[in-house]
């Protein structure tokens, strides 16, 4: 089928935001090669060389799965109650969004005042006598996946929401109605019919909870960083871009490596879906 021109001219932007950003992988995939001693693998041997880099990779690969795993758990129930909401649905939605329009500084420094030792928690806590002494919840992991969940929640609220809109309610009903408990209900019906969303809500949460700076740097400390921070500072506090050219290749390719296996799960239940729709 021939596109008219006017459909090319309306896919030109896009191509456009495409072609910068390929332009910009190939760039500094390429600039990652050069080291003192010219183009070769330099600086992915002493990044192999440093233990405390491998540490920070093998974190950020934790803290971001930890992340994705405690979105689903908060995400999915958040989806299903806005999905199955009679009323009051785009109410929802926009206390869903609403942490969107808040600077992910502002909302870090929030989580700062909420967590810390003398921090809203920490003192109810003391003061309910739950515990004599502050929980420490700042400058760990705990605050960082903390931080994480907060901001990176609503993506997978909205994923799965999608796919939960096109679900048929009477499917649940259907399988009640044949003696199927709620366990069984979510497990054999709801469960497959929205794994898509989950999967689609895994992937965007992992992929962008590896990349970030701020919730680690603030929440986390020095000893909670992961390596998003390290290639940060290395590029604008010691301007070494080949070695933090480097350090970003391999997050990528880390976090594709993880990614991948998802997202070809993904497609074979959603041609498993389709299939079984169309199946006499």
């Amino acid at each position: 089928m021939k596109l008219p021109p006017w459909a090319l001219l309306l896919a030109a932007p896009a191509g456009l935001l495409m072609l910068v950003f390929v332009a910009g992988l190939v760039g500094f995939s390429l600039q990652s090669f050069w080291g003192e001693t010219g183009f070769g693998l330099g600086q992915y041997r002493a990044f192999a060389a440093r233990p405390d880099y491998l540490a920070a990779l093998v974190r950020t690969i934790e803290l971001s799965a930890l992340t994705t795993v405690f979105s689903i758990l908060i995400g999915f129930p958040a989806a299903y109650a806005i999905a199955r909401a009679r009323r009051h649905r785009n109410l929802l939605m926009i206390l869903v969004i609403l942490p969107w329009l808040v600077s992910v500084v502002v909302r870090t420094y929030g989580w700062i005042v909420l967590l810390g030792n003398r921090g809203t928690l920490n003192s109810f806590l003391m003061w309910s006598g739950a515990t004599s002494s502050p929980i420490r919840l700042l400058f760990n992991d705990v605050g960082v996946v903390i931080g994480l969940v907060h901001v990176f929640c609503p993506f997978m609220i909205i994923s799965i929401l999608t796919v939960l809109l096109h679900v048929d309610r009477a499917l649940e009903e259907a399988s009640m109605s044949l003696g199927a408990g709620p366990v069984e209900t979510f497990l054999r019906v709801l469960l497959p019919l929205t794994a898509p969303g989950i999967i689609t809500g895994a992937t965007i949460v992992f992929l962008l909870s590896t990349g970030a700076i701020v919730t680690p740097l603030l929440l986390g400390g020095p000893r909670s960083g992961m390596l998003g921070t390290q290639i940060y500072q290395d590029v604008f506090q010691l301007f070494n871009f080949p070695k933090a050219a480097a350090m970003a290749l391999i997050l990528t390719l880390v976090s594709l490596a993880v990614v991948w296996p998802l997202r070809v799960i993904e497609r074979r239940l959603t041609r498993h879906l389709r299939g079984s729709e169309v199946a006499p």
